[in-house]
């Protein structure tokens, strides 16, 4: 059972879709930072008092996104490559 499960991982169609998954969590993080800094710049745009706190919070959680986006894309690679 585990030797038909590791052989199928050798398959083209496994290294597509890690392929694929590589290039969602690219465009995944693209995304999701392109929000935070359009919601960041209208908050700021509301409240110019809160710029400071508004940046910090931006810049943590631009951060996370990018940190889970290179995990996904570390993940994918390594069902590609190993």
């Amino acid at each position: 059972m585990l030797q038909d499960v590791l052989l199928a991982a050798d398959t083209p169609a496994a290294n597509g879709i890690a392929a694929a998954g590589a290039g969602l969590a690219a465009i995944g993080a693209g995304i999701g930072i392109g929000r935070i800094g359009g919601s960041a710049l209208e908050s700021i745009a509301r409240q110019p008092e809160a710029l400071n706190d508004i940046r910090s919070n931006m810049i943590l959680a631009a951060a996370l996104v990018e940190g889970a986006a290179f995990f996904a894309m570390v993940i994918a690679l390594l069902v590609l490559f190993v």
